[in-house]
């Protein structure tokens, strides 16, 4: 306790770290504040039922657990940061597969400014997709009977407006956090947006048990030290990686020896970071398109891919998780450039031939160890499915694992490293004993 004082009093007497942390807690405040505004034309106190609805829904409620309850509560933040986030991770696609994107990326600064602004424009087209779709939600039983009818002439051009608007502010909000403020704006926003439900969700577990009795006390205590155990295990592998030694030649320059040191090349266990989960995620969800305003009486294939504790649900989705990591890490992780700059900088791997054979055997290493971190991967997606199946409040499940506990993590870690990045700069210790904190990689980092 009284390290953890000494480290808080670190961090606030550093002027620059303090300023940022003030201003990324304003901003995170007036996003919170307008999660809560309601569109007009909307009776505020007809929502209720639509808000129950919503949570029921696998694709609603994800959508809304990602806006932070505004998606449930028709506010003019209930898209929140989602279509910026489809537009970054489309134009991150584009820019692996398309080589004249790729050129443009390589530009440096410049090349980056043109991306960002495409991505903008590419989010107006995704807002105006999603905006009609939200409308059309709201004109399903829940929400219609809380539109107000003297408003009903005008409220689809209004919504499109104020629902655009609202995108665009989010989006600027992450830009200025992320240029003014201490972490990824971008992510910063999505973790408030999830973490804002987690009190709402454990009331309900904990009022659940309650009702059972004293045993029912024991078991939320249990889940809440499964809950712990599960977020330790997702550290490990958001941080784990495979260290291949490397060894640069020496060089005589002038008067100056260079090189001859021995370095590590860290290769992440779980190089994808969460992408795997969100494109599995994205494609379970297309067959609950059909009539995702009245699951209730969907049948067949649609109630299966609809229910997240469904066992074929948890085993298609396993699958579909497993190899998109393959795939994502396939498009990012390149061992050919990477053996090709070991070799630029006279670095080689002991016992391996530099060139082609450096390549295939960090290729090999790098399918070893993706595999485990697949599989560990597919888990995490699963376990809230596996949470609900035993007994778990749906509200409070989604926090035992999938996307939402994945980006919490990750986000978390990627604040802290920043914070120690500040703290050892000014030649204080850094946050633990044992040694840094790393975050997540770029790749995650910079779509989520």
């Amino acid at each position: 306790m009284k390290k953890l004082i000494e480290t808080l009093k670190n961090i606030w007497a550093i002027d620059e770290l303090k300023s940022k942390i003030i201003f990324t807690l304003a901003l995170v405040l007036t996003y919170r504040f307008g999660t809560h505004i309601v569109l007009p034309g909307i009776d505020p106190t007809l929502l209720e039922s639509a808000k129950s609805n919503s949570g029921k829904n696998g694709l609603l409620g994800l959508f809304d657990t990602f806006a932070g309850g505004a998606f449930s509560q028709a506010s003019i933040l209930a898209l929140g940061i989602m279509p910026y986030i489809s537009a970054s991770i489309f134009m991150q696609l584009m820019t692996i597969l398309v080589p004249q994107l790729q050129k443009v990326q390589k530009e440096g600064e410049s090349g980056r400014k043109k991306i960002n602004q495409w991505t903008r424009y590419l989010t107006i087209v995704v807002t105006i997709f999603q905006v009609g779709a939200y409308v059309a939600n709201l004109k399903s039983p829940g929400y219609a009977e809380a539109l107000i009818p003297a408003y009903q002439p005008f409220f689809f051009f209004f919504f499109i407006v104020m629902l655009t608007a609202g995108t665009f502010f989010v989006m600027w909000l992450g830009e200025k956090i992320q240029d003014k403020g201490l972490g990824n704006g971008t992510s910063i926003i999505i973790m408030v947006g999830i973490l804002a439900r987690l009190p709402q969700a454990i009331l309900q577990e904990f009022t659940a048990k309650g009702e059972k009795g004293g045993g029912g006390l024991l078991i939320f205590l249990i889940e809440i030290a499964i809950l712990v155990a599960i977020i330790m295990g997702l550290i490990i592998l958001v941080q784990g990686v495979r260290q291949i030694s490397v060894n640069y030649a020496k060089q005589i320059i002038g008067n100056k020896q260079v090189g001859g040191a021995r370095q590590f090349l860290p290769i992440k266990v779980n190089s994808a970071g969460v992408m795997p989960i969100i494109f599995a995620q994205a494609i379970m969800f297309l067959p609950t398109l059909v009539s995702f305003t009245n699951l209730d009486s969907a049948k067949g294939l649609i109630k299966i891919f609809s229910d997240h504790s469904n066992v074929g649900y948890m085993i298609i989705y396993s699958v579909m998780v497993i190899g998109f990591t393959f795939l994502y890490t396939a498009l990012i992780f390149n061992p050919k450039q990477i053996a090709e700059d070991l070799k630029r900088n006279n670095g080689f791997v002991p016992g391996v031939k530099p060139g082609q054979p450096t390549a295939d055997y960090i290729g090999a290493i790098m399918d070893k160890i993706t595999l485990p971190g697949a599989i560990f991967l597919a888990l995490v997606g699963i376990l809230p499915g596996f949470a609900q199946r035993l007994g778990v409040t749906q509200s409070f499940s989604t926090f035992f694992g999938g996307t939402s506990l994945l980006i919490m993590v990750g986000v978390v870690l990627d604040t802290l490293q920043q914070i120690e990045t500040y703290l050892l700069m000014r030649q204080y210790d850094g946050l633990m004993s044992s040694g840094r904190v790393q975050g997540r990689q770029t790749v995650a980092t910079s779509t989520i």
